[in-house]
């Protein structure tokens, strides 16, 4: 996505005015594109739908993150394509404010990759999320090339993480595998079950009232067949 200012200046403020609400707009630029966009949502509809009875965390993308030790809104804001942050309550948010959010950050932090913010995501913001932010779990997708890697924070030092058998990376802060499904960034549980998202949950339900139906047809076939044979399904039951 594109890159925001790391350290712009700040605003001329009068010492004798609080700081600023914590229910701050995001200032985050629309989406790269509309692949960038798809990705971002199916990450969050995914994961939401997987954790629909927890309440005890926040999810979002292409969001601002406030993160000013002096608390200005004009300076220190980053604005992450994915992020997740746990302990906190699952509720609406313009931004996320650090200083109004009990100084957490994010648990977990995901890029997608592009020509115009590979060099950022791989360098500047990774140093960040590493030393500033001291996010656990960093990981990068490429949608051109597939490429995913994937780092986990150790004694304040980012670590690559080795994929498993079938490419996939452990992010222990979800609980959950990162791999490549299909030309998308997925997430698959423990047992390498693909993590679904709404219109695979439809085509779910769909395919399995599909096999009911068709189970009831092949009942309904044979009990026509045991009439003609002067037996009474009925009397098998």
């Amino acid at each position: 996505m594109t890159s925001l200012a790391f350290a712009m200046p700040a605003e001329i403020v009068d010492p004798s005015v609080v700081a600023p609400p914590g229910d701050l707009d995001s200032n985050e630029l629309p989406m790269e594109s509309y692949q960038h966009l798809i990705q971002m949502l199916l990450l969050l509809e995914s994961l939401e739908l997987f954790w629909k009875e927890r309440t005890d965390y926040f999810a979002a993308g292409n969001l601002t993150i406030y993160f000013s030790p002096r608390q200005l809104k004009s300076e220190h804001f980053r604005g992450p394509d994915f992020f997740v942050v746990l302990g906190t309550e699952r509720r609406s948010r313009k931004s996320w404010v650090v200083w109004e959010e009990d100084g957490r950050y994010p648990n977990v932090i995901v890029e997608v990759l592009s020509e115009s913010t590979a060099r950022v995501d791989r360098g500047l913001k990774k140093q960040t999320y590493q030393d500033v932010f001291r996010t656990p779990d960093y990981f990068w997708f490429d949608p051109a090339t597939l490429e995913l890697s994937g780092f986990h924070l150790v004694d304040g030092q980012y670590q690559p993480l080795s994929p498993d058998a079938s490419g996939r990376l452990w992010s222990a802060q979800l609980g959950l595998f990162l791999g490549v499904e299909k030309g998308q960034l997925r997430f698959f549980t423990p047992a390498g079950e693909l993590v679904p998202a709404g219109l695979e949950l439809a085509q779910r339900a769909e395919a399995a009232e599909q096999r009911a139906e068709s189970a009831e047809q092949r009942a309904a076939r044979l009990a026509e067949k045991l009439r003609e044979l002067g037996v009474d399904p009925d009397t098998l039951k």
